[in-house]
């Protein structure tokens, strides 16, 4: 069951940019603070299930790593929003999925952690896919675009790392302060830059509704799910989202991939199957936490 609970909020996940896409007139900053607007309720009420009616205190329990995590989230949300608009769909979705190698390096290099030989043969293997797309991105000019999009996969691995550095057993409290940080941020923004809150309703609507159902959504899937699936196979589900994002686009738009794009992302989902199945291999399947 909790395979099924991970791969559906991959499902979730993978139709953000599809949403985003249907958004013309509106900048990052707008986007982002409608949908945080409507991520934060849906957020705040798990949050005050999974605490036990005691949300503040499941929030000062998360400490200055829960506040760093949440100021990493804010990032990889706003440089999320911008890959998306900057770059193709296929592109920034697979520069999304090098966070977890990301994850690896940063722990090895902040936390002391080991990491296994075959996840640095992946990462060589990973980066080297990844160097390849963003070759091409320079002839096509698009490599503002996978600039942001590593960024949002940084601010992801950070993310991860304060959950981490903080020994947090539940990502509720993080994601949600994440979720008011992005709210802040943006609205300031907007009303700093002059650029304002008055949008074509239907994209406040779009913006809104990326919040509530597929973010909120999919995060609710995932927490539930990933407490009884190990990481290794979360890494494998976590290819759902990525393979499904350029073929909704895909489908509904006709956006397509450059060939670098798909030969590099591919070279890339390799190098993430590899670390996943050889992780696989080195223990046993725990039945849950």
């Amino acid at each position: 069951m909790g395979v099924v609970l991970c791969a559906l909020a991959g499902v979730c996940w993978s139709l953000i940019p599809l949403g985003i896409r249907h958004i013309e007139t509106a900048s990052v900053w707008q986007i982002l603070f409608f949908r945080s607007a409507g991520l934060l309720p849906m957020l705040f009420c798990l949050m005050y299930w999974r605490s036990g009616g005691r949300p503040l205190q499941a929030i000062r329990t998360a400490g200055v790593p829960g506040v760093l995590g949440g100021m990493a989230l804010t990032m990889a949300y706003a440089a999320g929003i911008g890959a998306v608009q900057l770059t193709s769909v296929a592109n920034a979705a697979f520069l999304f999925a090098t966070a977890p190698f990301m994850v690896a390096l940063l722990s090895f290099l902040v936390l002391g952690e080991r990491v296994r030989k075959a996840t640095w043969m992946a990462m060589v293997l990973g980066f080297a896919g990844i160097g390849f797309m963003v070759s091409d991105s320079f002839t096509t000019g698009n490599w503002q675009g996978d600039g942001v999009a590593l960024m949002a996969a940084l601010g992801f691995a950070l993310f991860t790392l304060a959950l981490r550095r903080g020994k947090a057993s539940d990502m509720m409290p993080v994601s949600f302060l994440g979720g008011l940080f992005a709210l802040v941020l943006s609205g300031l923004v907007v009303s700093g830059t002059g650029q304002g809150f008055d949008l074509p309703m239907h994209e406040i609507t779009i913006a809104v509704m990326l919040g509530v159902v597929l973010l909120a959504l999919g995060m609710t899937l995932y927490t539930f799910g990933s407490q009884v699936v190990p990481g290794a196979e979360l890494a494998l589900l976590s290819m759902t989202e990525v393979v499904l994002a350029p073929i909704w686009v895909w489908i509904v738009l006709g956006e397509t991939a450059a060939a670098a794009t798909l030969i590099g992302g591919g070279i890339l989902m390799l190098a993430i199957g590899f670390n996943a199945l050889t992780g696989l291999r080195r223990k046993p399947l725990p039945m849950g936490h």
